[in-house]
């Protein structure tokens, strides 16, 4: 009896210890939010995790911090008035393995990185701000300065951190959290698992400096991923799925599916697509998106088709829409940055399966469905979509493309081959 006593103690020391809570002011952390530092935040993270875990708890106040690296069993909880703040010095974010526009490669760290910490998770109502004007800046100087030479400067080139990037994780969950000011993709997952992501709120502005680049939610090889009940306003797509880019893409095991993937009840502001497929991305099947808010002058829905990459895009229903767009659909060929290499294939693009239903927006245009020469497009349906626009035409050139009651303003949609 007494042996069952002791292994019932030890089992609820156990549990205590998991569910402790580290404060970071407990530990000598300042709330100053021009005092960097990294160090002494992450030396709780190492605490927590060499106790067997617990939430890394940030009180009101703010932050300033370079790269954060949770670990197994770690959490993080930014409590009502606090900011975790990114330091705008680039130095702070270490060069690491990591994985960023559909390739892996050595890049910088985010602010907050969870590799291969199940049950990961970061909650408010707190912010986590990375405070990215600086890194702004220097990307559209660079631009203005690489544009007088004639050549393209690529987003890889501009060093800046993005602000989350969680990698191999299952059941993720981030809630009630504002993620702001990226300086570049704000939330990034990849090859994570069972993720819900809710009441979050995540911003960049347009104004008075653009925030490039700086992706609301980047999905990129992921599996079982809900977005509801969020906010979404970016100088970049709201939601993208990636997967990986380049003609043998579909070939190389860090690339791969986006798989199962539910967005409901969101509200998208100004940005650049609300749903985006591309502009790295291989194979998506059974995406959903309804019940959300458009207030913006983008795309609700939009493929981003890569003539030097094979995709598959199936299984896909956007329906139960309200609200103010750029366009309804946008099916358009995507060349930036195109590389075939040495490569001899033809890669095209697949789209099928796709239903767009229940909408009733006012548009800027209705859209256009023209991909590359050897896209292929099947049953694509559009149902029951009422629009008001001043550029009431579809430009379609596919054969398997249905329309059922598509009224524009008051009248049956134009259909322009």
């Amino acid at each position: 009896m007494r042996k069952l006593f002791i292994l019932f103690s030890l089992i609820a020391i156990s549990k205590f210890t998991l569910a402790q809570d580290f404060v970071i002011t407990k530990f000598g952390v300042k709330n100053d939010s021009t005092l960097l530092q990294t160090k002494a935040i992450q030396k709780v993270i190492d605490q927590a995790f060499e106790k067997g875990g617990g939430t890394i708890v940030i009180p009101k106040g703010s932050y300033l911090s370079g790269a954060l690296f949770f670990k197994k069993k770690t959490k993080l909880l930014l409590q009502k008035g606090a900011v975790l703040k990114g330091s705008d010095e680039i130095k702070d974010y270490p060069f690491i393995p990591s994985r960023m526009e559909g390739t892996s490669l050595t890049y910088f760290a985010a602010l907050v990185n969870a590799h291969q910490v199940d049950g990961f998770s970061i909650n408010g109502p707190g912010s986590i701000n990375g405070n990215g004007l600086k890194f702004w800046k220097q990307f559209w100087a660079g631009r203005d300065s690489t544009a007088k030479i004639k050549r393209t400067l690529t987003n890889l080139e501009i060093s800046r951190p993005r602000l989350v990037f969680i990698w191999g994780s299952n059941d993720v969950k981030i809630q009630n959290v504002k993620f702001l000011n990226s300086g570049f993709w704000t939330t990034h997952l990849y090859q994570c698992n069972n993720v819900l992501i809710e009441n979050t709120d995540i911003r960049s502005p347009f104004a008075p400096v653009k925030a490039p680049s700086t992706d609301g939610i980047d999905i990129d090889v992921c599996k079982k991923v809900t977005i509801k009940n969020c906010y979404i306003s970016v100088n970049d797509d709201a939601i993208c799925i990636k997967g990986g880019k380049g003609p043998d893409a579909h070939l190389r095991p860090e690339n791969g599916i986006v798989e199962d993937i539910l967005i409901e009840n969101c509200t998208i502001g100004n940005s650049h697509s609300t749903l985006t497929f591309g502009s790295e991305s291989i194979h998506a099947k059974n995406v959903i998106m309804r019940n959300c808010v458009v207030n913006n002058n983008c795309p609700i829905l939009k493929f981003k088709m890569r003539g030097d990459t094979f995709q598959l895009f199936e299984d896909i229903t956007i329906e139960n829409i309200t609200g103010k767009s750029g366009a309804v659909i946008d099916l358009n060929p995507w060349s930036q940055f195109f590389d075939l290499g040495k490569s001899t294939a033809k890669p095209f693009g697949t789209i099928k399966n796709v239903t767009m239903k229940n909408i009733k927006v006012k548009s800027n245009k209705f859209g256009e469905m023209n991909g590359n020469p050897l896209d292929l497009v099947s049953n694509f349906v559009f149902k029951d979509i009422e629009v008001t626009t001043k550029n009431p035409v579809l430009t379609n050139k596919y054969q398997d493309v249905k329309f059922e009651n598509v009224m524009v303003n008051g009248a049956p949609l134009v259909i322009k081959k």
